[in-house]
């Protein structure tokens, strides 16, 4: 139907030029000379009628005058439906019913109007059925036209040109066939009059009803505004028919949105008011059920009881006294560092049938050790337990005064201090070991929840001890707080009432002031414990503490697990040198991959093709080198002679005295300790442990040769040094040492020497591991770090021929002069038990390297290290890189200019030199950095702490104003990857650089 109706509009909205061109077909149907000039076929096949302007506005001329002529007729027909209507358009006002024909009407055109029936006019017609076509013709648009008419761009003309009065058109939008018919079913709204047609016309629909809304008056005022001008030219008829349009569908989703506003609206009022009544009802019921509890005599008497406690008891409570709380202060503190200082303390074992007295056992127990611990500061004078008690005392204090409340604060203190201590206890019955900040990374990088599986029963029942303490801890800390009616330590409201009053704003001001200076206090301490000449390190000193950072385990014994805890927390690694990025870091991994290109165009052999076995000799050095110092007997003549035919030097220690664990980690490394902070004074402890990944040199025949490929032995305690977790962290597979699994066996002493095993018992039991077992079918990486020359030297050795005659040293004191004279002993133990382990492996068919070298001097010579001239000669120690019988590169000897002198650091470089092996693009590096400086060292190593010292191939010092632009380039460079490899972003991990060329 709207397509029909849409065919009829199309063809009444045609512009004039089409409308002026007047068919044929027109001119055949034109039997009233009504003057239809278009007839435009359809889509349908079917044909449109329409009228040009001037046409129109005559027929609807004449119709107006012959509405008016019949009007009284019109009003006196009782059985037409529309006379009300006519009346309200002969008044002005829109026509109701307008296309409902009158009885009149019906009975004239009723016939005329079937379907299928030829449209004819007839001029011999009544003077009834003539008027009764006018009326009908004014109600379908002639006179007063429809909104549906006037949407369509229908002109209302005030003139017309003349027509016979007795002619009648049919109506516009008229639909014919092509035999001339009438087609009703596609005839427009102004033709389908019949009042058969079921449908309402659209002047029904849009006539005004009772009760109609305000989308009727909407769109009957836009459709009257599209209709006002009636002198409008007919080109702009289509706008106005557009607008009409508009106004429809406006209408439309107007409505729309209003029924379904209303529906939502509803349904949510339904809800809502479903909900109010429900709660309405819940609450009536808990009213009723409340007031029908509080009605109980019981109740009754429970409410007053309370409200007695409330004004007798409760509102009547004391403030506790600061006396008291300094007690409990003092009680907690003390009692923290006393757990604390008891979790690294053991019950000694005695060897069966063993006699101790009672007083031996009463000192070495547990107890005993405590009150050693805490009596030596009347006794000797030392003041550990003093300090322990300060630090923790501001510790405990700082949680008072963020907190600001003293029993909530005292709980939270005895239960980290109580955690820390089982904890401490655990791992150091576990690995000898105190707890270490780096053991925090462990707990936070997800292996938590491993922790529990390295516990034994014995540790449970210690647990479950502690977990009951802690709770009845907590019982009573919040009983004593409700109990003490002081709210804070300093107290302070935020009621607007007494917030302005100076004593409360006073007391916020403290209160605020004093907990930031408390954790200002903390931070500063921590930060500057490891520093030298900082007042937390002077501090520290001046209560005794004397740092052990050889052994985590010693230092916590002797100066109490916090001070050792809290020397590791902060430690600076070392500066950020300029133009560190990710671009620079690739570009220095290129630049040095070119570097390893060219070396590895002249190097056949491989790094793994070898068993490296490289061995840290403790406190080794040729005694004779020292000023002042001489023998009539070589206490190293066999090292003497292998040095004279392999690829050897001297190498410049960073350490005197001590160190071990720095120069071992320049060897596994590359690193130089040189290029670090004054303040990381042993790698080992306080920088390795907080690495996630550290490349060293074993894990080139791990990538090689599988996991199992490296292996390390120690004549000591796994735990120095921090080496048991360290190793694993290099990837060593296996550690053999004299506690723990595995275990070194087979290890014995020299004469008196009871604190340490012989090198000769360590090297046979080193080579029975290695090579009496399924591993020495492949190339491995071999750490040996000997213990037979470490201090002291008690005269240990019967057969001494260094002693008395033997020794021609001068001007030295007689405990100087016998630690000297056993000392040199000791090394001529180790010159022929190394002679023999060399020996050992020359009877091995397959290519063996050796790299020994002396860790530093023992720190024996206080009359030489008097005189500062002498600081280089006393960080010198000897070194030999040596491959055995098998190898390829047996009688292998570097030349001197680029062997004499050497740091521990280019060790592996120049092993690679030795053995003409192919390099990585960071052992290319070393290679370039040791040919440029031959020896590196940290500012100790002479004396002075404001430079680092630099040697040339001679063992002359280099200063740093003399260096060469190529020098300084390669210092930057190799600042710049210790940087990366150690506080940086590891940018270099994401490289090559690390990898060997095979």
């Amino acid at each position: 139907m709207e397509q029909q109706h849409g065919q009829g509009q199309d063809a009444v909205n045609l512009p004039d030029s089409e409308i002026n061109n007047v068919s044929p077909f027109a001119h055949l149907l034109d039997t009233d000379g009504i003057g239809y000039d278009t007839f435009i076929p359809g889509d349908d096949g079917l044909i449109h009628t329409h009228h040009t302007s001037e046409q129109y506005r005559g027929a609807r001329a004449e119709s107006t005058a012959e509405r008016l002529t019949n009007s009284n007729e019109e009003e006196s027909t009782a059985e037409r439906p529309a006379d009300h209507n006519a009346e309200e358009s002969s008044s002005g006002q829109p026509a109701i019913d307008a296309q409902q024909p009158s009885a009149t009407h019906l009975d004239s055109t009723d016939e005329a109007n079937k379907p299928g029936d030829k449209y004819t006019a007839d001029k011999t017609d009544t003077a009834e059925s003539a008027e009764n076509a006018d009326s009908a013709n004014i109600h379908l648009g002639a006179g007063h036209p429809s909104r549906k008419s006037r949407r369509r761009g229908a002109k209302m003309p005030h003139t017309a040109p003349e027509q016979p009065a007795t002619t009648t058109a049919p109506a516009m939008g008229t639909v014919f066939k092509p035999d001339g018919s009438v087609d009703v079913t596609n005839a427009s709204v102004h033709a389908q009059t019949s009042p058969n047609n079921a449908e309402p016309t659209d002047a029904q629909a849009d006539a005004p009803q009772s009760g109609g809304n305000a989308t009727d008056e909407v769109t009957e005022s836009i459709t009257a505004a599209a209709s006002l001008d009636d002198s409008e030219h007919p080109a702009q008829q289509p706008w106005k028919g557009f607008a009409a349009r508009l106004g429809t569908a406006w209408a439309t989703f107007h409505d729309g949105v209003s029924t379904a506003w209303s529906a939502v609206a509803s349904f949510f009022s339904t809800v809502f008011g479903a909900i109010a009544r429900g709660w309405h009802a819940f609450a009536s019921a808990i009213a009723r059920g409340w007031h029908a509890f509080t009605s109980l005599k019981a109740v009754h008497a429970v409410i007053s009881a309370l409200k007695f406690f409330k004004s007798r008891i409760w509102d009547k409570r004391m403030r506790f006294s600061f006396a008291f709380y300094t007690i409990v202060f003092i009680v907690v503190t003390a009692a923290s560092v006393l757990g604390l200082q008891w979790s690294v303390y053991s019950e000694p074992t005695y060897a069966k049938g063993q006699v101790v007295d009672d007083q031996t056992k009463a000192l070495n127990s547990v107890a005993g050790q405590l009150t050693s611990f805490v009596s030596q500061i009347w006794l000797h004078h030392s003041y550990q337990a003093w300090l322990n008690f300060i630090v923790l005392g501001v510790l405990y204090l700082t949680f008072i005064l963020v907190i600001n409340r003293f029993w909530v604060a005292t709980a939270l203190f005895g239960t980290l201090m109580t955690v820390f201590a089982i904890a401490n206890k655990i791992k150091v019955e576990l690995r000898n070991e105190p707890i270490i900040p780096a053991d925090l990374q462990f707990v936070t990088g997800g292996n938590g929840g491993s922790i529990m599986s390295f516990t034994t029963k014995k540790d449970m029942v210690l647990i479950n001890s502690a977990v009951t303490g802690v709770i009845w801890l907590i019982v009573v800390c919040v009983v004593l707080q409700f109990l003490d009616r002081r709210r804070g330590l300093i107290p302070y409201t935020w009621k607007p009432s007494k917030f302005v009053s100076v004593k409360n704003i006073t007391a916020m001001v403290c209160r605020w002031a004093a907990a930031v200076l408390s954790i200002v206090l903390c931070v500063s301490f921590t930060w500057g414990l490891s520093v030298t000449g900082s007042w937390a390190k002077n501090f520290a000193t001046g209560l005794s503490d004397a740092p052990q950072l050889w052994s985590a385990m010693g230092d916590a014994t002797a100066n109490g697990p916090a001070m050792n805890f809290l020397r590791l927390a902060h430690v600076k690694i070392m500066d950020k040198p300029n133009g560190y990025s990710k671009e620079k870091m690739e570009s220095l991994a290129k630049k040095y991959a070119g570097e390893a290109e060219a070396i590895n165009q002249t190097r056949t052999a491989n790094l793994t093709d070898n068993t490296v076995i490289m061995i840290l000799s403790e406190s080794f050095s040729d005694p004779t080198r020292v000023p002042g110092v001489s023998f009539t007997e070589d206490p190293m003549p066999q090292i003497r002679a292998i040095k004279s035919a392999t690829t050897s030097g001297l190498m410049l220690s960073p350490g005197y005295g001590g160190g071990t664990a720095n120069i071992e980690y320049q060897a596994l490394t590359g690193l130089n300790m040189a290029n670090y902070d004054s303040t990381l004074s042993i790698a080992y402890q306080q920088l390795v442990p907080k690495l996630k990944w550290t490349p060293t040199f074993n894990q080139i025949w791990n990538e090689a040769n599988g996991k199992s490929s490296s292996i390390a032995f120690h004549a000591y305690y796994r735990t120095l040094y921090l080496r048991d977790s360290n190793y694993k962290k290099f990837g060593f597979s296996k550690f053999y040492a004299i506690d723990g699994k595995p275990v070194l066996n087979g290890l014995s002493h020299i004469d008196n020497n009871w604190a340490y095993y012989s090198d000769a018992s360590f090297y046979t039991s080193t080579v029975n591991t290695l090579f009496d077992s399924s591993a020495s079918s492949t190339n491995q990486f071999i750490q040996m770090v000997t213990m037979q020359n470490h201090l002291p030297y008690l005269d240990w050795y019967s057969d001494n021929p260094f002693k008395g005659n033997g020794g021609t040293s001068t001007n030295m004191t007689e405990d100087e002069r016998t630690s000297i004279e056993t000392y040199a002993r000791g090394v001529n133990y180790t010159d022929q038990a190394t002679v023999d382990f060399l020996n050992q492996l020359n009877q091995i068919d397959r290519p063996i390297t050796v790299i020994f070298y002396g860790d530093h001097l023992p720190g024996i010579y206080s009359t030489a290290s008097e005189d500062k001239a002498n600081q280089i000669a006393l960080h010198e120690t000897d070194y030999f890189i040596w491959s055995n019988a098998a190898s390829a590169s047996a009688t292998t000897k570097l030349d001197d200019s680029t062997s004499a002198y050497t740091s521990s650091n280019y060790f592996m470089a120049q092993a690679a030199e030795h053995l003409n092996a192919k390099v990585s693009p960071y052992l290319a590096f070393l290679t370039e950095m040791h040919a440029a400086i031959p020896a590196i060292s940290v500012p100790a190593s002479a004396g002075d702490s404001s430079q680092p010292v630099y040697l040339d191939a001679e063992g002359n010092r280099i200063r740093t104003k003399n260096l060469t632009a190529d020098q300084k380039d390669l210092l930057h460079d190799y600042q710049l990857i210790q940087y990366d490899l150690t506080a940086g972003k590891q940018y270099l991990k994401n490289t090559d650089f690390m990898t060997v060329a095979q």
